[in-house]
């Protein structure tokens, strides 16, 4: 028997604060928390059941699936599309929005996900994740269309993310500060185990791939250049870095620790904007973010500002610790 929280009841008690609140949001979450089980412990059983490797295909942004991004992608719609809470629902490793099917009835609510952010570390056994991002469906539309997505990341409702790491954690907003919950395997729940997560408001630790150090704008040239200069630099500290190339990993040790997490924009391929997706990565990371006390950036704006475009349109990231992702924000403007 456990004594604490689990996310059924947090959910519902955070319901019932709500007047007019009908439990239809509440189930909603229900069933993306038994996504993420269901995706918990296919992640956890990789090779002994035949699910790692590559599936030869790509995705529309080009990039080449592996076979768990397939499969978690069909466990994320094939769990919420049956229930009637959603009216549609977009995801990564779809080309465009997938309808809730004729024989289910419509909901009044539109999420947004990526069922196996980080899949490229799959085979390699690190840490990888599922993100999504939930808005109302606009009044009156019932067969919504990609238009219908396309509304800034301050109009979500609910964001939140599942890390398969070590241990399973589902980390979650609803517009209410930031909780994390632990999965206890023995009874199949997720306990609330992290509540109230704040994200410090100094750090110095920073996540960048330097890969790209050749392709970055000034602004991040001149940061990170002074992070590595350390207590012989300007700013006269020692800073470490980390890269783990899972968003859902580096977001998490930032909620824990602090930290800053750049993806920036760069030169590499003038025709993107931006490595990360903002409607299923950026977007719901920054309400996470902003709500724990963060900030979340291009470079230029406000990440839940940005109007969108595209389901799938990519966005510069700066987010983390307050105090230094506004220095780098100052370092744009200059």
């Amino acid at each position: 028997m456990h004594n604490g929280v689990s996310v059924t009841q947090f959910i519902i008690e955070e319901q019932r604060r709500l007047p007019g609140a009908t439990g239809d949001f509440t189930s909603l979450l229900n069933d993306v928390v038994s996504a993420c089980k269901v995706i918990a412990n296919l992640v956890n059983k990789g090779s002994l059941i035949g699910v790692l490797g590559t599936a030869e295909t790509e995705n529309i942004q080009g990039e080449t699936q592996k076979k768990l991004d397939i499969i978690t992608n069909e466990v994320f719609i094939k769990s919420n599309e049956w229930a009637g809470h959603l009216a549609a629902m977009a995801s990564e490793e779809e080309d465009d929005i997938y309808p809730i099917p004729a024989q289910y009835p419509k909901g009044k609510y539109l999420m947004s996900f990526d069922p196996l952010d980080g899949s490229s570390n799959i085979d390699v056994n690190i840490s990888v994740g599922t993100i999504f991002s939930i808005t109302k469906c606009p009044e009156g539309i019932t067969e919504p269309t990609r238009e219908d997505f396309l509304i800034p990341g301050t109009e979500q409702i609910c964001a939140g993310y599942a890390l398969y790491g070590p241990s399973t954690m589902l980390v979650l907003t609803t517009g209410n500060g930031v909780n994390g919950f632990t999965l206890d395997r023995d009874i199949g729940e997720f306990i609330l185990t992290h509540p109230n997560m704040t994200i410090p408001a100094d750090t110095r630790e920073f996540s960048i791939n330097t890969s790209n150090q050749r392709f970055w704008e000034a602004p991040v040239q001149r940061y990170i250049d002074e992070c590595l200069q350390g207590k012989e630099g300007p700013r006269g500290e020692d800073f470490n870095m980390r890269w783990v190339a899972s968003m859902v990993a580096e977001v998490h040790r930032i909620l824990t620790r602090g930290g800053i997490f750049m993806y920036p924009k760069d030169n590499k391929d003038p025709s993107k904007a931006g490595k990360l997706r903002l409607m299923y990565e950026a977007n719901p990371m920054s309400m996470i973010v902003e709500q724990a006390g963060g900030v979340s950036h291009t470079g230029y704006e406000r990440i839940m500002e940005v109007q969108p475009n595209d389901i799938h349109q990519r966005v510069p990231v700066i987010l983390g610790s307050k105090n230094e992702v506004e220095r780098l924000i100052s370092y744009h403007k200059n």
